[in-house]
């Protein structure tokens, strides 16, 4: 009688379990229903004019996605080919996968450049959507069919001393405690993507639902009362910077550990997937106020030039995707299958507590606002933001002359341009032989055709003074002691130090405490070309709590702009 009672609970347990996760999809789905909505360096864009042509033997089914998911994907496209699909007439299918970041896949879906896309959230199907409408008519939909075959919840991820000093696991944590923590901490950090990323836009989405106080159905009333943005504003002012995306930080994270951030914005499967590789774990915090989630949809593209073979391919291949191994396997990579019959606590499930992770969370699912609304949040974000004062250190010595400097040139100009904060500030020094201050701190908003003549305006000539500069910018910063905002260098040299008065190991030391101290400058450094000084430039970028990336002439342009995002 026992042992019956104990297979009972036992069972009953299982199903409340698989009831629970039932109920925390459809929650899911119902967000994404309820309105609606619409590395440092990029992936190498797929060619815009380039269709698809399909030969009298097989159907090509180009498929773009958001590169996040690129192990996962290429695999599954992998295993999917390696079975030699055919159509019911009996041609061949082949699936090609093109990793591109989520503006690019947007722009390119207008030019049929694939027949379907993939991802990381349905925001970017309704963007798709209000792009082609804008071009044809009203109502124009160029996104058919879709489906989800996987997500994956936002969450904080942590190091574990941090979560247990905010009260984890004896109570839920959630963006309230962020603030506290910053506020009591001088040298807390954590940080968030930029809205140009799905992450980004989602957690931001999460702290307006915060300072709300809702969970459904935020309004543009609600998203823009003052102490909805006064709530969302305290919280900003803490960010150490912010980003590009989930890869990049989680690239950082990989090469400093801890040094880099407390806390920060990614998908539950990063964290898992770190966890799976690192002996010092990180830990998966599900908001106390709410979780929204990536959903990564697959969806057709119905060009005008569609045809009934390639609808079929896409059919086959979501039906692919959708089968019960290819759900398992979806597992496997840390993701949260569609198909609910799979259990989360199942031996192979990776999602669990040793992985930082726990599969009964989010017990709380927010619902993705209607399209104005997320207009409307995107817009005043940048008013709630933190603001930036940024020093562009840019060698002009002789080596930058001819292409070196003109595609530098072209960065500047695409930096200023994505700098949109209404309080951001930026300033130019140029350097050779000396640093010279061609335009002091300014908003950007009023100083932008000037930053812009002065930067058409550099010559290149004379030694590389890259010690004195970085130093210079650093005293300039100082002397406002401009605490409330970010304070960021970000040098590009191609060289080597020749001609700088201070030693390195003195400029070091300076770098070292303006981090630590209330002002916290950040230093981002870009070597550009084989001869910049990596491992000067990299001990400048460490001392000061940023970065080095490596840059050609081809690709500083997609730099700079990702170096952007970061204000």
């Amino acid at each position: 009688m026992a042992k019956r009672k104990a297979r009972r609970k036992r069972t009953t347990g299982r199903s409340q379990r698989l009831l629970f996760w039932v109920l925390g999809l459809a929650l899911v789905v119902c967000a994404l229903c309820g309105g609606s909505i619409w590395l440092l360096l990029r992936e190498e864009p797929a060619p815009a004019n380039r269709t698809v042509t399909s030969s009298r033997r097989e159907v090509v089914l180009r498929i773009a996605y958001t590169p996040e998911k690129r192990e996962a994907f290429e695999a599954l496209v992998a295993d999917y080919n390696a079975t030699k699909p055919r159509l019911p007439g009996g041609k061949r299918v082949r699936v090609e996968a093109v990793p591109l970041e989520a503006d690019l896949l947007v722009e390119q879906a207008l030019q049929n450049a694939f027949q379907a896309v993939s991802p990381d959230s349905s925001i970017w199907l309704e963007e798709i959507d209000r792009l082609w409408q804008k071009e044809r008519a009203p109502e124009a939909l160029l996104v058919g069919e879709r489906t989800h075959y996987m997500v994956s919840p936002i969450v904080i991820a942590m190091w574990h001393d941090v979560a247990a000093q905010m009260g984890y696991p004896d109570r839920m944590v959630g963006w309230q405690d962020l603030l506290s923590a910053a506020v009591r901490n001088p040298d807390f950090t954590w940080s968030h993507p930029s809205p140009t990323t799905a992450s980004g836009l989602l957690a931001i989405l999460a702290t307006f639902y915060a300072a709300s106080g809702t969970t459904r159905g935020l309004t543009e009333e609600q998203a823009t009362a003052p102490a909805t943005l006064e709530y969302v504003r305290q919280l900003e002012a803490t960010v150490k910077h912010y980003g590009e995306g989930e890869l990049a930080v989680m690239q950082h994270i990989e090469e400093q550990g801890r040094a880099y951030l407390d806390a920060f914005v990614v998908p539950e499967q990063l964290v898992v997937q770190y966890n799976l590789r690192h002996p010092e774990k990180l830990l998966a915090i599900y908001p106390l106020e709410g979780t929204l989630w990536q959903d990564h949809p697959l969806a057709l593209l119905e060009h005008p030039d569609r045809t009934d073979e390639e609808r079929q391919a896409y059919a086959l291949f979501k039906e692919y995707l959708l089968s019960e191994p290819v759900q398992r396997k979806i597992l496997q990579f840390g993701y949260r299958p569609a198909d609910v019959r799979i259990s989360l606590e199942s031996p192979e499930s990776p999602i669990r507590p040793e992985n930082g992770a726990d599969p009964q969370q989010p017990h709380t699912t927010l619902q993705v606002p209607s399209a104005g609304v997320i207009e409307v949040v995107k817009n005043v974000w940048w008013y709630t933001k933190r603001p930036a004062n940024v020093y562009l250190v840019v060698d002009t010595s002789g080596s930058m002359a001819g292409r070196k400097l003109s595609d530098a040139q072209a960065a500047l100009h695409l930096f200023l341009e994505e700098v949109r904060g209404p309080e951001d500030r930026v300033g130019l020094i140029s350097f050779a032989d000396r640093p010279h201050e061609r335009v002091p701190l300014v908003r950007v908003e009023e100083g932008r055709a000037r930053l812009s003549q002065e930067v058409e305006a550099l010559e290149a000539g004379g030694n590389t003074a890259l010690l004195d500069s970085v130093l210079y910018a650093l005293e300039r910063l100082e002397a406002l002691n401009d605490t409330g905002r970010i304070n960021a260098i970000v040098v590009m040299t191609d060289g080597q130090e020749n001609a700088s008065a201070v030693s390195r190991e003195a400029l070091l030391k300076r770098l070292e405490e303006a981090y630590r101290s209330g002002l916290r400058v950040v230093v981002f450094c870009v070597a550009y070309g084989r001869t910049a000084d990596m491992k000067t430039l990299e001990a400048i970028s460490s001392a000061a709590g940023g970065f080095t990336s490596t840059s050609e002439p081809e690709t500083i342009r997609a730099l700079y702009k990702a170096l952007s995002t970061y204000f």
